[in-house]
């Protein structure tokens, strides 16, 4: 077929000529989809530097942990959130896997401690009452250990002190626990100054361990010669004065408490050092008691009743006390075939002292019974 006739009265009209497609127009259409894959590559590289170390915190129970909301907080500050919380293998715990951030790193440490934070209502006051609106959170107590470790198992109730904490630890040993329990406070002066952190029963079942802490700067006053003793409850003391009350404070008559004051007339010694070891006395009299350096062990044998004798009481010296008793007992004599009660006490030969002109010295010590009868 031809090519149709052309009207002459239109004017000629040029062909069309098709035009190369532009190399930029196709760098445009391409340009805002490399743009995304790369602005989604670098922020998926920049979270993972970003990234922290992941942990995980074995709980006791997974009461108020919830994975994607229950925060780790340090200074009330977030670093870190947990993920999931699952059961123990053996299903005795709840372990909950964490992710730290970035800054966090240095917590991953041997002697770092968490806990979960919920209301708690004990003894010595109410804790975590902010809970109640945001929900539980886990605290962290910061390790100063050079060895990295990445599971945990938290503290089942929050520590007493953290390490942060300015002061000192202290170790006093006793022959019972008392109701010296942890959170109990430690007085100077009936100040508060310290609380006990931890107890434990010794090794050889025959005491209890008990660890104080004292905040600075009232640690200063706590020295080698510093007595400790027993503030629980409340003090009476009949003299001729009348009646003698004394007590630290109401929260020792309901809690407990243990005081430390050095003796007034103490020599001068150097501050104690961390963890040093002191004996808790009773009470205050036994505590502030001046310390015989001279003991002599004696056994008095009685044939009649000592009915109302009993360990502790004093060897009276016309009205001083001169010694104690530290034992009475019951024994068989075969050479009588009868019973006596053997008395063993402790008598102190520097309580007793020679005055003379220019001179003051105590007596030497006795070496036999009828010596000692002699003089008391």
């Amino acid at each position: 077929m031809g090519e149709p006739p052309r009207r002459a009265d239109l004017p000629d009209i040029p062909e069309a000529v098709a035009a190369p497609k532009s190399a930029r127009s196709i760098q445009l259409v391409w340009l805002i989809p490399l743009t995304a894959v790369l602005v989604g590559g670098w922020l998926a590289v920049k979270a993972i530097i970003e990234r922290g170390p992941t942990i995980t915190i074995s709980f006791k129970t997974g009461e108020g942990l919830e994975a994607g909301k229950t925060k780790i907080k340090y200074k009330d500050i977030e670093i870190g959130l947990i993920n999931s919380v699952t059961l123990a293998p053996d299903r005795g715990r709840v372990v909950a896997t964490a992710q730290l951030d970035k800054d966090a790193e240095s917590f991953v440490v041997e002697d770092t401690r968490f806990w979960a934070v919920r209301p708690q209502v004990t003894a010595t006051g109410v804790s975590g009452l902010g809970t109640l609106l945001s929900g539980p959170y886990i605290a962290v107590d910061p390790g100063q250990s050079k060895q990295k470790r990445r599971d945990f198992v938290a503290l089942d109730v929050p520590p007493i002190v953290t390490r942060e904490e300015p002061g000192r630890a202290y170790v006093l040993r006793a022959g019972d626990l008392g109701s010296h329990d942890v959170g109990v406070p430690v007085y100077f002066r009936r100040l508060p100054v310290g609380e006990v952190v931890s107890r434990e029963l010794d090794k050889d079942g025959k005491g209890v361990t008990i660890k104080v802490f004292v905040r600075a700067p009232y640690d200063q006053y706590v020295t080698e010669n510093t007595r400790f003793w027993s503030a629980s409850g409340f003090d009476v003391a009949v003299g001729a004065t009348g009646v003698r009350v004394e007590t630290e404070s109401l929260v020792s008559i309901l809690i407990g408490g243990i005081a430390f004051q050095a003796r007034p007339d103490a020599d001068v010694a150097p501050p104690a050092g961390e963890n040093h070891v002191f004996h808790l006395f009773r009470h205050r009299e036994e505590a502030m008691r001046r310390l015989d350096l001279e003991v002599v062990h004696l056994v008095f044998v009685f044939k009649e009743s000592v009915a109302g004798l009993s360990v502790g009481a004093p060897v009276d010296f016309r009205g001083i006390a001169v010694g104690e008793v530290v034992r009475v007992g019951v024994e068989f004599d075969p050479q009588t075939f009868n019973f006596v009660q053997p008395v063993e006490v402790q008598f102190y030969p520097g309580r007793l002292w020679i005055r003379a002109p220019g001179m003051t010295t105590a007596l030497p010590p006795p070496q036999t019974p009828e010596e000692i009868a002699k003089r008391v």
